[in-house]
């Protein structure tokens, strides 16, 4: 049975909850999945600052999460704050993060894809990730819903109506193969979407899931997970004893 950890890197718990519950609609038998947040700091991510003051408690949650026996961790936004620098950091748990999971299943699912995001501010550091996972000749547009993370399950009607316009914009004048849900938190709105537009909708928090549940069996079946070569290789664990930084950031245990 895999264990699978969630984490929402954002101090408040509002959305651990039904996240979890809708995580359970989908996760493979037998797997169970926990869902956390942090103990301190922002509310959301929408801004770089936000973003960097979580990085060094998603990354301890993450290191934890492998002490405690997990098979993998997801990090629930979709920015994917910190991925590389987990998977820096673990010996054999998977680590997992909406944008890079969805872009791989909705470029497998469509040549092309388009992203349904918030707000105008996020698209920047989303471009960015596109880039980087090598997605930039495949990606048809970014749609901005003009939406902030707290409006998405206000009123559900409106931001149904708001996807629906962008995505068939998307799919009819951009393109589009494929639709992905930009933002963690748009959950839930991906079956509906797509039995209207008429092309794949990938859900932001069920698309890492699914991945984790991939990598996962890779890693049991074939042996193949993160490469500790080159980009993934971990720091050493004499100069984080020599700099006491378990001392400094509290995290006591955390590396044997």
């Amino acid at each position: 049975m895999s264990r699978i950890l969630w984490i929402d890197p954002v101090g408040t718990d509002l959305f651990d909850q039904p996240i979890k519950e809708f995580l359970n609609t989908a996760k493979a038998k037998g797997a169970s999945v926990d869902v956390v947040s942090l103990d301190r700091g922002p509310m959301h991510l929408e801004y770089h600052y936000y973003e960097a003051l979580v990085l060094a408690d998603t990354l301890h949650a993450i290191r934890r999460a492998e002490v405690e026996g997990y098979d993998a961790a997801v990090i629930g936004c979709f920015y994917d704050p910190g991925l590389r620098e987990a998977r820096e950091i673990v010996e054999k748990l998977v680590v997992t993060a909406p944008a890079e999971s969805a872009m791989h299943i909705a470029t497998t699912l469509g040549h092309t894809f388009s992203i349904l995001v918030g707000r105008k501010k996020w698209i920047p550091k989303m471009h960015e990730n596109v880039v980087k996972y090598g997605f930039k000749d495949q990606l048809a547009s970014f749609k901005s819903l003009e939406l902030g993370v707290y409006d998405f399950q206000k009123d559900p009607a409106e931001t149904a109506r708001r996807m629906r316009q962008a995505a068939k914009e998307a799919v009819e004048v951009d393109g589009a193969e494929a639709i992905v849900l930009g933002c963690t938190i748009e959950f839930g709105f991906y079956r509906e979407l797509q039995e209207e537009i008429g092309v794949p909708v990938i859900d932001a928090v069920l698309a890492p899931l699914k991945y984790a549940e991939f990598l996962i069996e890779l890693r049991e079946r074939f042996g193949w997970s993160h490469s500790k070569v080159y980009g993934y290789q971990s720091p050493p664990l004499s100069e984080i004893r020599e700099w006491k930084l378990e001392q400094q950031y509290g995290t006591s245990g955390l590396w044997g």
